[in-house]
């Protein structure tokens, strides 16, 4: 009640107040008052924001005022301009690592891309991507705030569109007018490109931190096979969350460390948080429902994951250095043309190609080239596992090397190389570049390593240019005898030498003498056959004069040359004649398919035909036979026409084997690193046997995978041309009726265009006698019943052409095969001197006279000089013994007389020995008259002749056996080549297996290879 009263008395009071007008007019004062303050300040404020804003206008614009006005075009070239890691293949497009970079990127879609991830980028990166059109100005004013009050936690203030404009065009710097530039070419890239195309090329640019072998990714793709091991197309919604999530600090969220392999379990957790922000942001910009969100947070992403991976670098590290190697060499060409320079300009100008090898190194890493190599996977994943288990190498060995500090010691393996070359096209189809790699040796000893190709010259050097040029053919004669040149005194590997043999027994046994005497031919001709021959087949690293030093066809060069080039080589004979150079680089294609290099090859024409089926049919007998022949039990695939060549270098350094049949061809390679001897005694294998044996390993892998390829069913062709001849052996030309009868008529094929035309004349005929089983001219005091009537001799007019007058021994020129042929040709009589040599001694007593059934028997004379024996009878004990018979043999037929024996030995001079011992025959108790055998010359009752005075040549003795015995000279630089056998004294097969080879070197050529 009494409020009531409180209320209406205080309601009167008030309406009589306001009723008077007081209360009117004084509000209308203080509203007049405050509007008019109000207004100022808008009015202020608006003068000041507007002026404010010019300043900031004008600050903005003289930050951008040298930022040129950028078209379209520029524009997307340099948004687009992004590096992409190149790739590399083997044959048949199988993919097998990248090119090495600084970063690795390839390059993808938003089809392939899964809507979770662009998701996830938006909700983390950009939430308002789809509605801004390219910045967000209250983000901008925000990141300003924050930066002009230091603010500990910042939100940034770019969008998607802005941090791909710093990321490719603009700089990581932190300033006003890099960010003034950023904004307002965001601006005009929204302008140009749309919101997919913005997207995709983010995508594509920004990094992503490491993969499983530590290296550094871009681009989404390149991580989600390099954190997940899947395309981006296929991530699920926690992956996708955890990559979208890395970008903000890749180094720092990366779950992989520097070197590879996973981080530890607190090294994860921070990329596991990010994950779990970027979840979380999806979820309120309601790119996924609470379900999704749920199940993403508990999902074990750590399990996703893939391991350390080998790289290529690691897997195939020879092969990835081969390969983009060459690549380089083939962009660096085509930019190079593109911009208008030759080959030559570049050959010519040093600074020039620096430049653009440089240029071509940057574009092999950057520009996303597919890199198609010619190796074929299979097989050279098998020689890298047969290299592998090999258990023949060697043993290692401790070297000495002169370095600054002194000469120190180290310890090495015998390292080995091999490589496969299709012979039609060059293809190089696979190849074996070394054992026992560290992290960083990536040397090639199959490509860069130059070693001297030892006596594999012999068949590209010395035999093919001389039968090209009609200088010899496989049969002629070349006497490997000992020989100088100068100072030069070349000797065999077996330390002996052997006699005239054909041209192509000399290759098969790869004797060193007569090579360098068939190079002799045609080292002089004008092109040398280094500029006409040599380099037509690849091998380019020769020196310029190199061809002057005669060594060099026996393998004795000053560098050397490379596996590569030497098998290479060899391919010439499959291809009858025609040279195809090897290549590794089939084709090389842009990320657009634009192809910039596609192999081509371009035969050369070296060698006829008929040269090159002859040299392969020479180099057959070097397997079937020769100093390669152990290669046959080796090989699993037997029917196979494989022609080959051994060869090993000065000081057994290196041992090479080249096998070529018609489809491809190979070569393989043992040798240390720094030069030490293969040889070794307490090996199971010599050094070639430990070479061919790997060799067919090789080969024999290869062919399990390919037999297509390496072991095709046809042989050789013979081409038109190539005729069978016989001739003479020892003068090559067309048999003559005494070649005949002295049993040397051989036959071999011709070039049709090279037969003999002239018959032989090597041969005379002439009187002779069998001394010490050899046929001599009988000389004048020689006794006339051990001549042997019309014999043959070798015609001192051929002799004195062919040179052989000079010889110390006419018998050096006999070789150990069929020399029993040879030595039943008689020495001419002006040369007597050189067969027997008179010591004016009578010859030694015949020993262990005895009677065998109706012949007396005894053992010969050990005199040298022996020409026949003759046999005495006497009718009883102590009466006179007179002359009943002579013969050249050691037995006589005496019938069923009795009497007593004695027999005496005549030499070449006439001069007889003493008497044997007596042998009584039968019952000499009655005697009977002698009556003197009337085929025999008259009884002489004294035939010592010790006093023979007859006039003689005073001769020095020489060992008619001198070719038996190694030579008291073997020659100054005596390398080594694998004859495959140790010589048993028949020219062909050691006894042991063992084998060398001999690439002396002459006018200081060495055979050093060396990396």
């Amino acid at each position: 009640m009494k409020f009531k009263q409180f209320f209406y008395k205080y309601w009167k009071k008030t309406k009589g107040i306001w009723k008077t007008g007081k209360v009117q007019r004084s509000s209308r004062i203080t509203y007049d008052v405050f509007w008019n303050v109000i207004l100022f300040f808008l009015v202020v404020g608006f003068i000041g924001a507007f002026f404010a804003g010019g300043m900031g206008a004008g600050y903005f614009a003289s930050l951008v005022k040298d930022e040129p006005i950028r078209s379209y075009e520029v524009m997307a070239q340099d948004i687009y301009n992004y590096e992409e890691t190149s790739k590399l293949y083997f044959a048949d497009k199988i993919y097998f690592g990248d090119v090495q970079s600084e970063i690795y990127r390839e390059e993808t879609t938003l089809e392939e891309i899964s809507d979770s991830l662009i998701n996830a980028v938006i909700a983390t990166e950009d939430e308002y991507f789809e509605k801004h059109e390219g910045i967000v100005p209250k983000a901008i004013v925000r990141a300003i705030l924050q930066e002009a009050l230091n603010a500990d936690v910042k939100t940034g203030g770019s969008t998607l569109t802005q941090q791909l404009i710093k990321n490719q065009i603009l700089t990581n710097e932190v300033s006003f007018e890099r960010k003034a530039k950023e904004i307002l070419l965001a601006l005009r890239l929204e302008r140009f490109f749309d919101k997919d195309e913005i997207l995709a090329a983010y995508l594509n640019i920004v990094p992503y931190g490491r993969d499983a072998s530590g290296g550094n990714i871009a681009g989404i793709q390149t991580a989600a096979q390099g954190i997940f091991g899947i395309d981006a197309k296929d991530v699920n919604l926690a992956q996708a969350a955890y990559l979208a999530g890395l970008p903000q600090s890749p180094s720092a969220y990366t779950p992989f460390a520097n070197n590879g392999g996973l981080k530890e379990e607190e090294g994860l957790q921070p990329g596991l948080n990010r994950m779990k922000t970027v979840l979380n942001r999806m979820y309120e910009s309601e790119y996924i429902s609470k379900e999704e969100y749920d199940e993403a947070l508990n999902y074990d992403l750590v399990a996703d994951f893939i391991e350390g991976s080998a790289s290529p670098i690691e897997k195939y590290p020879v092969l990835t250095f081969e390969v983009q190697d060459r690549a380089k060499d083939k962009i660096l060409n085509y930019l190079a043309e593109k911009d208008g320079y030759s080959k030559e300009d570049l050959e010519n100008n040093e600074e020039l190609r620096n430049e653009y090898n440089a240029l071509a190194e940057r574009s092999l890493r950057t520009e996303g080239y597919e890199i198609h190599s010619s190796i074929d996977k299979e097989i050279y994943d098998a020689f890298q596992e047969v290299a592998k288990n090999y258990q023949h190498y060697g043993p290692d060995t401790v070297t000495k090397l002169k370095t600054e500090d002194g000469e120190v010691e180290i310890t090495q393996s015998v390292q080995a190389a091999s490589m496969l070359i299709e012979n039609s096209t060059g293809r190089i189809i696979s190849f074996f570049g070394g054992r026992e790699r560290s992290g960083k040796d990536h040397f090639n000893y199959a490509t860069q390593a130059e070693r001297s190709n030892g006596s594999t010259m012999k068949a590209l050097l010395a035999y093919p240019p001389a039968m090209e040029k009609g200088a010899v053919q496989p049969g002629t004669p070349i006497a490997d005898v000992k020989t100088s040149w100068g100072g030069y005194t070349p000797g065999n590997f077996d330390l002996r030498f052997h006699g005239l043999l054909s041209a192509r027994e000399n290759l098969v046994h790869s004797y060193n003498i007569p090579a360098l005497k068939t190079y002799s031919k045609v080292m002089n001709d004008n092109p040398n056959p280094v500029e006409q021959y040599i380099e037509k087949m690849g091998i380019t690293s020769l020196g310029e004069k190199e061809y002057a030093n005669r060594a060099l066809a026996i393998g004795g060069t000053k560098h050397g040359i490379t596996i590569e080039e030497n098998t290479n080589a060899f391919t010439t004979f499959a291809n009858k004649g025609k040279f195809v150079d090897g290549y590794m680089i089939e084709k090389i294609t842009t990320n657009d398919g634009e192809v910039i290099f596609e192999q081509k090859s371009k035969p050369v024409d070296v060698f006829s035909p008929q040269t090159s089926y002859l040299t392969l049919d020479m180099m057959r007998d070097v397997i079937s036979r020769g100093s390669g022949n152990y290669l046959n039990s080796q090989l699993k695939y037997r029917n196979v026409d494989w022609a080959g060549k051994t060869g090993t270098s000065q000081d057994t350094w290196d041992v090479h084997f080249v096998g070529t049949n018609p489809n491809v061809t190979f070569g393989s390679w043992l040798g240390y690193q720094f030069q030490d001897s293969l040889q070794c005694d307490s090996c199971e294998l010599y050094h070639s046997h430990r070479n061919i044996k790997l060799w067919a390993a090789f080969v024999n892998a290869a062919t399990d995978i390919r037999p297509d390829l390496m072991a095709p069913s046809n042989s050789f062709e013979r081409p038109e041309g190539i005729v069978s001849r016989s001739y003479c052996a020892i003068s090559g030309m067309l048999p003559s009726e005494l070649c005949a009868q002295a049993g040397l008529v051989q036959t071999d094929l011709f070039n049709a265009k090279f037969v003999p035309t002239k018959t032989d004349d090597s041969l005379i005929r002439g009187s002779f006698v069998l001394v010490d089983g050899k046929a001599v001219v009988a000389g004048p005091n020689t006794p006339g019943e051990f001549v042997e009537g019309d014999g043959l001799a070798f015609n001192p007019e051929f002799l004195e052409r062919m040179g052989y007058d000079r010889l110390n021994n006419i018998s050096e020129l006999f070789p150990l095969t069929n020399r029993e042929k040879w030595e039943k040709i008689g020495v001419p009589g002006a040369d007597v001197g050189n067969a027997v040599s008179d010591d004016g001694k009578a010859p030694s007593v015949p020993g262990s006279l005895n009677k065998s059934g109706s012949n007396l028997t005894w053992n010969k004379s050990e005199s040298t000089d022996v020409v026949g024996y003759r046999i005495y009878r006497a009718t009883k004990a102590g009466g006179n013994f007179s002359r009943v018979g002579s013969t050249t043999s050691t037995s006589y037929s005496i019938g069923d007389s009795d009497a007593v024996y004695h027999v005496k030995a005549v030499d070449y001079f006439g001069l007889e020995s003493a008497a044997s011992q007596e042998i009584i025959v039968g019952d000499i108790s009655d005697p009977e008259e002698e009556t003197p055998d009337t085929d025999t010359e008259k009884p002489e009752t004294n035939n010592d002749n010790k006093d023979n005075d007859n006039s003689k040549e005073d001769n020095s003795k020489e060992d008619n056996n001198s070719t038996e015995d190694p030579p008291e000279d073997s020659g100054g630089n005596n390398g080594h080549d694998d004859s495959g056998n140790k010589d048993n004294g028949n020219g062909s097969e050691n006894e042991d297996g063992k084998d060398k080879d001999d690439s002396g070197n002459e006018n200081g050529g060495t055979d050093n290879g060396g990396n």
